[in-house]
């Protein structure tokens, strides 16, 4: 009996250790399994600094610039295209009256024949549908007078101008349509550029706003010593060319000057009109930019400067890349009060240019009409637009 006893104590160990044995491998497995999830794991991407935040909206609104001026030109071929398209239409239903009142000449013809007695084949080519296939047959043309050949010919040349007004209207019905979709898409793209800056903008702590706002700080200070020291050059420039002007006036009182004059009435209508100008301009700060807006509670810089100068009495057309080819381009030194001051390498951006390195003009999304340096952002060129 001893003997039995010592040979089933060993069996009871062995099936009370088993189950530990299995758990301990499943957690090996699972912190085993959650390692190599750790070590393939794509690593987080780092914040962006404050100073590619700035970078990245001032791009987004760039972008929204340059979507809105696209939309300005859709908007405005839009428009044009709609009149075209009106007056098509409106000249097409006139010939097609005329058409009708020639075909009813020609019915009564064909009636006075008809109660004379018989339908004569006379009468048969003034009651088809297209009498121009009768038009080459000699013996009917012959039978008539001078005045119905004259109606026939009339309604000839009518069928002939109808029908091509119907396809320049079919052709600019087309085109609208396509203008129409540029313009949507457009619409489209400055709506995701300023929703892509608002959500980056809204991402920011409390504290990152602060720094993004010290930094636009810094950046207007900058631009504004830059204003400031294009106002000393151009005073100096314009006290030289005064002292030029009173030796020149010298000279002639002493008889000895060369009789050319300074030329000046020209400079004196431009100042007039850039008066009117600037005058129009500082009555709108304070409105707010809004994209495709031309006032006159809101404005977007180009519906600025077109609104501006047209108090002026001078029309300009609605786009930045339009308004940059008219009248004479000047040099930043040069600039002149009421000159339009154009930005960016695919100009997208206008202001205009109120003296001493500063300009008026509709900044962005969220921002006022308001007084700036011109170089606060980069420029491309200026223009004298009369």
């Amino acid at each position: 009996m001893p003997a039995l006893a010592s040979h089933r104590k060993p069996r009871t160990r062995v099936r009370t250790t088993t189950p530990a044995v299995g758990l301990t491998t499943a957690a090996l497995a699972s912190v085993t399994l959650l390692s190599t999830q750790s070590a393939t794991a794509a690593p987080a991407e780092p914040k962006p600094s404050i100073e590619e935040v700035q970078k990245k909206v001032d791009d987004l609104y760039r972008q929204a610039g340059t979507a809105t001026q696209q939309y300005n030109k859709a908007k405005s071929a839009s428009a044009e295209q709609r009149s075209k398209v009106d007056a098509l239409l409106e000249a097409a239903a006139k010939r097609a009256d005329k058409l009708n009142e020639t075909r009813r000449e020609l019915g009564n013809y064909a009636a006075a024949q008809y109660r004379g007695g018989s339908i004569a084949p006379t009468a048969t080519f003034f009651l088809a549908d297209d009498p121009q296939s009768y038009f080459d047959q000699d013996q009917l043309m012959a039978r008539m007078t001078s005045q119905q050949q004259k109606t026939v010919a009339d309604f000839r040349t009518q069928q002939k101008e109808a029908a091509a007004k119907r396809v320049e209207a079919t052709k600019s019905l087309e085109t609208l349509t396509e203008s129409q979709s540029s313009l949507r898409t457009s619409k489209q793209q400055v709506q995701t550029k300023l929703t892509e800056a608002r959500t980056l903008l809204s991402k920011l702590t409390a504290e990152e706003k602060a720094r993004l706002a010290e930094l636009e700080r810094k950046k207007e200070a900058e631009a504004k010593r830059k204003a400031e020291e294009l106002a000393r050059q151009q005073a100096a420039a314009r006290e030289k060319a005064e002292q030029a002007a009173k030796e020149e006036a010298a000279k002639e009182e002493a008889g000895t000057g060369t009789g050319t004059g300074t030329g000046t009435g020209s400079d004196s209508g431009y100042a007039s009109k850039a008066e009117k100008v600037l005058d129009f301009a500082r009555a709108q700060i304070g409105k707010p930019y809004v994209w495709g807006a031309t006032g006159p509670s809101s404005y977007d810089c180009s519906g600025l400067t077109q609104a501006a100068w047209k108090a002026a009495g001078v029309d300009l057309p609605r786009t930045t890349w339009d308004q940059v080819e008219v009248g004479t381009r000047v040099a930043t030194a040069d600039l002149q009060p009421g000159d339009l001051v154009f930005f960016y390498d695919d100009i997208s951006h206008v202001g205009i240019y109120k003296g001493d390195g500063m300009m008026i003009h509709a900044p962005k999304p969220g921002a006022n009409v308001r007084e700036e340096s011109i170089y606060y952002m980069p420029i491309y060129g200026s223009v004298r637009p009369a």
